[in-house]
């Protein structure tokens, strides 16, 4: 998030001094430290990358809202890395390797926490689900890795917006308002066809567009959901926090079932429509 936000900091216009202190204070959390990998290259990389192709988008259509603009950055990243892959595609390797050594060390140093909190050990059924979660994980990252970057830019926009123009500043709008553009589900139809039909890193492209695509539908759901509620209560959010923890897949799905369906029937529209028949 602190690159986006130093990069929208120095090509786009600040009229309030705090913007730039606090784009100076992001510049040193993210350069001053020492390097202490090659992902921590590859990280800054992927953040000047990501900044920049939403700072061209912004400048060259500044009246478009953001997801499109954050969606076209997320795309144009993974097509430059994908590129720089295909001219040296020893450096996939490398990264992939890197990524899941950096998982195993992180799974295994909870797994300690968990045995030092627990004396008479852990079962062997729970740390084979963590061993599992731990090779999805590697297998899904890049999907994660795009949803992650997706929140970064958001808010940086949002953080620079709001030091910068003030109540002037462009928002992100509330969620029950997420949408994108309903032809993105050809996206999600390819990667499923991918998926069924191939084999190797191309199964694993289709694994990875299936994730993301069904994250943002699953979103859209949850935007429909809130739309047609008319709103959440504290009391809803904490019982839907608690039902996550027992029924995430089953909530998950009704969500992305949700979404999808609102991209071809265009539920909140209709929603409305309905609303003004009733009241003329």
């Amino acid at each position: 998030m602190a690159v986006p936000f130093v990069l929208l900091v120095l090509f786009l216009p600040a009229r309030r001094f705090r913007t730039l202190v606090v784009g100076a204070l992001a510049v040193i959390l993210t350069f001053g430290g020492a390097a202490s990998s090659g992902l921590w290259y590859l990280e800054r990389g992927w953040g000047l990358l990501l900044g920049g192709w939403f700072i061209t988008l912004t400048l060259r259509w500044p009246g478009i809202r953001f997801l499109p603009r954050g969606l076209g950055a997320v795309g144009g990243t993974f097509a430059v890395m994908a590129l720089l892959f295909w001219v040296q595609p020893g450096h996939w390797a490398v990264v992939d390797w890197a990524v899941r050594s950096r998982m195993e060390r992180g799974m295994s140093a909870a797994l300690e926490a968990f045995r030092y909190l627990r004396p008479e050990g852990l079962s062997e059924t729970f740390e084979a689900r963590a061993a599992e979660a731990m090779v999805l994980q590697g297998t899904i990252f890049p999907a994660l890795l795009g949803l992650a970057s997706l929140a970064a830019l958001g808010l940086a926009w949002w953080l620079w917006n709001r030091l910068s123009l003030g109540e002037e500043g462009d928002r992100l709008g509330p969620l029950r308002e997420f949408r994108f553009n309903d032809q993105l589900v050809w996206i999600l139809i390819l990667g499923l066809g991918v998926l069924l039909l191939g084999s190797g890193l191309l199964g694993r492209l289709g694994t990875n567009t299936v994730v993301f695509m069904g994250a943002l539908f699953a979103l859209r759901g949850v935007a429909v959901v809130l739309f047609l509620s008319g709103g959440v209560s504290f009391l809803g959010i904490v019982l839907f926090l608690v039902g996550f923890l027992f029924l995430a897949p089953l909530l998950v799905t009704g969500a992305f079932v949700i979404g999808l369906g609102d991209a071809w029937l265009n539920l909140r529209a209709r929603k409305e429509q309905l609303d003004s028949a009733g009241n003329p």
